[in-house]
């Protein structure tokens, strides 16, 4: 593949309510350091900017981030204002609620529903906008979701959000959360190799429904949050080869062809791996290669 000719158009575009992006998005949280929050040493400023300017460049125009993804010394959202503001009118940018880590990067007690006011607008001061495109309530192991969400649809009625999206859900939480308001995107974590039934059937709710599906750590399986999985099976290597592409391109062309409503946001603090991602979103797969592929999903629940 010759990666460096490809934009993120190859992927294909879906709609966050009425917001046009191409499936092939980009994750901030490998933005401020080499893994993601404490995990690994704060990354370099100027190479971050650039992956940022670099993504645009290549045509994203999806970019997920939180309050919540910082390191000692970078802040994600921070990374996205200076190198993107004044922010282009097609750009639509994801951000979550819910969680909460405190100044010295520790874990918090989740948000209250009379919190998430307040995380919003720190998302908005730090990105420096007026409103949010898209927020998702992250779920923090609660059994309802309906408090939690109603408390942004209110904020939504206010016009500091634009849509509203929901995370680590099963079905009976995006069902609480459809009689409140609309929902423009689900994210859970889900992959090739990371997958349960539960998560495989809000796919399919989700397919029927016209919400988008973004899982996250789809590149990084089971390494989550320090980075991606060096980790693949013999299938993944042997459809890389027929490809010529990378074991962690093929990872992201079979999410993609899980089916239109899937995006994929896979997130790196290095140029060469973002121009990498990208490409994926022009991998078309064999339905020979998908069968294989999906025996080691199947496998993997």
């Amino acid at each position: 593949m010759t990666s460096e000719t490809i934009t993120a158009d190859a992927s294909g575009t879906w709609k966050l309510g009425d917001l046009p992006v191409h499936r092939l998005g980009f994750g901030a949280m490998r933005l401020t350091g080499s893994a993601a929050f404490h995990h690994g040493t704060p990354s370099n400023r100027d190479r971050s900017i650039a992956v940022l300017r670099k993504a645009v460049e290549l045509g994203v125009n999806h970019i997920d981030t939180a309050a919540f993804y910082f390191s000692a010394l970078r802040s994600a959202n921070e990374l996205i204002n200076t190198a993107l503001s004044p922010y282009s009118d097609d750009l639509v940018i994801v951000t979550k609620v819910g969680p909460y880590r405190d100044y010295s990067g520790e874990w918090g007690t989740p948000a209250r529903p009379d919190q998430l006011r307040g995380h919003v607008e720190e998302n908005l001061r730090q990105l420096g906008r007026d409103h949010l495109d898209v927020v998702n309530l992250r779920r923090m192991r609660q059994d309802s979701i309906a408090e939690h969400f109603g408390a942004l649809a209110e904020l939504r009625e206010a016009g500091l959000i634009r849509h509203l999206g929901v995370s680590d859900v099963e079905p009976r939480h995006l069902d609480e959360a459809l009689a409140i308001a609309p929902v423009v995107c689900v994210q859970n974590r889900w992959g090739l190799d990371a997958t349960n039934p539960v998560t495989d059937e809000v796919v399919r709710i989700c397919g029927e429904r016209g919400i988008a599906f973004v899982p996250f750590f789809a590149v990084a399986g089971d390494a989550g949050a320090h980075g991606a999985t060096d980790d693949h099976d013999d299938e993944v290597l042997a459809v890389a080869r027929a490809h010529d592409a990378s074991p962690a391109q093929i990872r992201l062309a079979w999410t993609l062809h899980q089916g239109a409503h899937v995006l994929a946001i896979p997130g790196t603090g290095n140029p060469d791996h973002l121009t990498e991602n990208v490409a994926a979103g022009a991998v078309r797969l064999t339905d020979e290669e998908l069968t294989r592929l999906d025996a080691l999903h199947t496998e993997a629940g």
